[in-house]
């Protein structure tokens, strides 16, 4: 246990969970505001637009590579981009705070692309960071305590901001929030910068921004591995800006959801994080990619079952419970995963290159992910999610020869 507890994993484990906070907020934390404010489910459906930015990052990624942050340069590169993205991410969410959806849900919009964005430029530089922070003999507890990091801020911004909602509503819910995401800013002025990220102004635009491209393309089956990115999560990424609208639809109120979906479900994710660092001893990552993905494409048709018999308490802590333990593990595999795939020269470059490819099937997949539900009925549309999984796995199969 002591080998988690260095000054550069703390620092990462804070990182994480200023990247985790963001995201509930304009996805299923969002999601559940749009629904109790009475909007159609077609219309919640293409709020996953709003994550755009999370499928884009890698355009401007080699600047943040190579570039000094503008007005807190003397910070160094790592830091300076991380506090002048988190300052503007603080900003946006008090502008979301400030919008109500039932009088102009199009700002509301607008407001969550801007978190989007900044929340995106953060997760650039803390991917960077972690792989550079660290020795290569610690990547492994890197990649797990990100994870925790990042699921202790989801579970703040989703239960949390639930909790908070049912109590003090939806505006001191969100302000309450951009409060704790001062955390982040107090942790990158705290930590220190690699010293990888050292100066680069001798090096040309090609080897800034074409480079890093070209130097993933020289990997055998790269196209394969790439498209295997984009469908691993898919399955994850159509049901996830709808499990709210369900939840609201079945009856459950806030305190149930936030206590169940979110703590109960994140205390899961946390075993089955631990539960891989204990596997990963034992089994390659890919192997772990495709049973985690296996098993928890499965927990996913629990939902079905959930739509049949409403609004049951036990049987939602169980299926959530099971989705979470199983996500925890390949999450913390994809991670590692990804990790692996990185040169270490163009670490930020490449990094947000995989994980703007991961994103793109929870952004644009999941457009039309309300108008099936509006068709299919909650039922079926869970057990279509769930046969989505398997175009990814299939792909793995094909391509686990050429990954170490």
């Amino acid at each position: 246990m002591q080998k988690y507890l260095s000054f550069p994993l703390i620092i990462i484990l804070l990182l994480g969970f200023s990247s985790g906070l963001p995201l509930a907020l304009t996805a299923s934390t969002l999601t559940y505001r749009l629904a109790e404010s009475g909007i159609d489910k077609t219309a919640i459906g293409f709020f996953t637009i709003v994550a755009i930015p999370y499928t884009l990052k890698f355009m401007w990624s080699p600047f943040m590579d190579n570039l000094p942050s503008p007005l807190f340069s003397r910070l160094g590169r790592r830091r300076g981009w991380l506090v002048f993205s988190q300052i503007i991410l603080i900003g946006a969410i008090i502008l979301l705070a400030c919008i109500n959806p039932q009088e102009n849900v199009l700002l509301v919009a607008i407001a969550a692309l801007f978190v989007a964005f900044a929340s995106a430029c953060q997760d650039i530089v803390v991917d960077a960071y972690r792989v550079e922070i660290v020795g290569k003999d610690e990547q492994g507890q890197s990649a797990t305590m990100i994870q925790i990091g990042y699921r202790i801020g989801m579970i703040v911004s989703s239960a949390g901001s639930l909790y908070f909602a049912h109590y003090y509503g939806w505006q001191a819910t969100y302000l309450f929030m951009a409060a704790f995401a001062s955390i982040g800013v107090a942790t990158s002025l705290l930590a220190h910068e690699p010293v990888y990220a050292g100066s680069t102004e001798q090096l040309s635009f090609y080897q800034k921004v074409v480079e890093p491209f070209i130097d993933f393309s020289k990997r055998d089956k790269w196209a394969m591995i790439l498209l295997f990115i984009i469908l691993y999560k898919l399955a994850d990424a159509f049901i996830a800006g709808m499990t709210s609208p369900f939840f609201v639809e079945l009856g459950f109120t806030k305190p149930q959801i936030a206590s169940i979906v979110k703590i109960y479900g994140t205390a899961a994710s946390f075993a089955g994080i631990f539960f891989y660092g204990f596997l990963v001893t034992r089994f390659s990552v890919v192997k772990l990619l495709f049973f985690a993905g296996l098993l928890h494409a499965i927990t996913n048709l629990m939902y079905c079952r959930q739509a049949v018999i409403g609004a049951d308490t036990d049987w939602l802590m169980f299926s959530i419970i099971c989705e979470n333990f199983t996500g925890g593990i390949g999450a913390s595999a994809f991670v590692a995963f990804l990790g692996g795939l990185c040169n270490i020269k163009y670490t930020a470059t490449q990094y947000a290159l995989l994980s703007s490819l991961a994103a793109f099937g929870r952004t644009w997949f999941a457009v039309p992910a309300g108008y099936a539900a509006k068709i299919l009925g909650w039922e079926w549309f869970f057990a279509f999610a769930a046969m989505l999984a398997l175009p990814g796995l299939v792909l793995l199969l094909l391509i686990k020869d050429k990954l170490k």
